[in-house]
């Protein structure tokens, strides 16, 4: 181990600390951009290189890329014995890809390869961290299924364009000042790339004549949004689809300034020129924020044209979906991953039937109303911190008819310490918790109620890998676990664990 000195003065005398130094790789810099070879694949889509000389084998991480790839990549940071980089470009693509009829975008890395390999590369990176993480050896022997989308494109039900006065030459790829509409250059948040045809992702109509929007856009002389310089009119425009009416909600965000020089009026007829009785309504937001990574949809929203909501149904219930609300962005596959919970919850209807079942985490309450709906004399009792999602929750529970609901909008561990007759109370119990997992503080208030069940709904398996161990712990053991590819040709993927005692 080497040292660095460091010497404090105190007055009559004087100490000398030996501190250790951070060994550092002998590989690879801080920044340094190189091309590698992607040799293998780890769990969230980071692709594993190798570099080879006298001192070793190093090995980099690169998210969104494959086995079989060459691509150029930036070193993020670095440790001892790896490094993480950032994905420039891929410069020659595996053998397993093959050609699509798409505009590639940062979105989707992996449309062109096979769905049934992105389905194999993404369950066994999966169960590996629950063997590795969750130390569950015999994590294959509870494999239950793999849930497949029913759409493998055009599965989005919203999408978010950016506009900026900075693009990408594909041809020459440097940057070059112009108008732009589309998505940020993958690995530059100043630089736009526009959408000049279907990405595969969303509608197909809107994003085939998303280049006539933005035509119409800049034609009225009104500059897009300069990241670098932050200033410009033009900043977002973001779309919402229902797939129960196939309505567009349309939404455009600009800044104050110059706002009197730009027809929303005459925008929203174009649009309906455009799309017709697709149209659900235009709202306009106005976003003065000037941080590099501002919301899209923050800020004052007021209604242009038309109306503000759009209804999507779910397992025969209908959802009311503004521009802000919560709502799963794969419709038709949160649909099978409602029905995979439902059937882990109602495994054993007698922990359900005449019972309180807690909903944590319960966002707009689908899983809740659904439980409810198919469950006798159930009262579901669902918490959740974000309290517009509360509120929409309440609003659903009262549209479907919907018995037996209490909706809370808390911090989970807080109404749990608020709320302690419920200990002893509650047989089953469905967590679905945003990526970061549960805080290990909130999941042992959660382990004291004493359930008999859990079914853990998780959009990371790497925190919930993670919270298994603390669960095992505590006398829980995983008894089934679901994988659901919710977002196809991107690394995610989303998990249903049922746990009992």
């Amino acid at each position: 181990m080497r040292f660095v000195s460091i010497t404090f003065l105190n007055f009559a005398n004087h100490k000398t600390l030996r501190m250790p130094r951070r060994e550092r790789n002998k590989f690879v810099k801080k920044n340094q951009v190189l091309e590698l070879k992607i040799e293998d694949y780890a769990f969230g889509g980071k692709g594993i290189a190798r570099i080879k000389s006298e001192e070793g084998s190093f090995v980099v991480f690169i998210p969104n890329t494959l086995p079989g790839q060459l691509v150029k990549a930036q070193i993020q940071k670095s440790s001892k014995k790896y490094a993480e980089a950032k994905l420039i470009d891929v410069l020659e693509p595996s053998e397993n890809e093959v050609e699509v009829p798409f505009q590639d975008i940062p979105g989707a890395p992996y449309i062109q390869l096979p769905i049934d390999l992105q389905h194999q590369y993404k369950k066994e990176s999966t169960l590996s961290l629950f063997k590795r993480i969750g130390k569950v050896e015999n994590i294959e022997d509870l494999f239950d299924e793999f849930v497949t989308s029913p759409n493998v494109f055009h599965y989005r039900n919203k999408m978010e364009y950016g506009f900026s006065a900075i693009g990408y030459d594909r041809v020459t790829k440097h940057d070059k000042d112009e108008f732009t509409l589309g998505f940020k250059r993958r690995g530059v948040w100043w630089m736009g790339d526009n959408l000049e045809k279907d990405s595969g992702l969303f509608d197909k109509q809107l994003e085939d004549h998303l280049k006539d929007i933005r035509k119409y856009c800049e034609g009225t002389g009104l500059q897009p949004w300069h990241g670098p310089k932050r200033e410009g009119f033009f900043r977002y425009f973001v779309v919402r689809k229902s797939y129960k009416t196939n309505e567009l909600l349309f939404n455009l965000v600009t800044t104050s300034p110059e706002l009197e020089k730009f027809d929303l009026q005459k925008f929203a007829a174009f649009l309906v020129e455009l799309f017709g009785d697709r149209v659900a309504g235009l709202l306009h937001t106005i976003n003065d924020e000037t941080g590099d990574r501002t919301i899209a949809t923050s800020g004052s929203l007021e209604l242009v044209y038309g109306k503000d909501k759009i209804v999507e149904e779910l397992l025969g219930l209908n959802f009311e979906i503004s521009m802000k609300s919560f709502f799963q962005t794969n419709p038709k596959c949160a649909e099978k991953l409602y029905n995979k919970v439902i059937e882990y919850v109602l495994e054993d209807k007698s922990k359900v039937d005449n019972t309180v079942v807690m909903d944590l985490f319960c966002g707009t309450g689908t899983i809740g109303q659904i439980i409810a709906s198919k469950s006798d004399n159930t009262k579901i009792v669902g918490v959740d911190i974000v309290a517009s999602a509360i509120e929409d929750a309440k609003e659903n529970a009262k549209r479907n008819n919907s018995n037996g609901l209490q909706f809370y909008a808390a911090d989970v561990g807080k109404f749990l310490t608020a709320h302690p007759e419920y200990k002893g109370k509650i047989k089953t119990i469905i967590l679905d918790p945003a990526r970061a997992g549960i805080a290990p503080k909130t999941l042992q208030k959660i382990i004291y109620l004493n359930a008999d069940r859990m079914v853990y709904v998780s959009c990371n398996p790497a925190t919930q890998a993670r919270d298994t161990e603390l669960l095992s712990e505590a006398g829980y053991q995983i008894k089934k676990i679901s994988l659901v590819d919710q977002f196809p040709h991107t690394s995610h993927i989303e998990t249903v664990v049922l746990f009992e005692k």
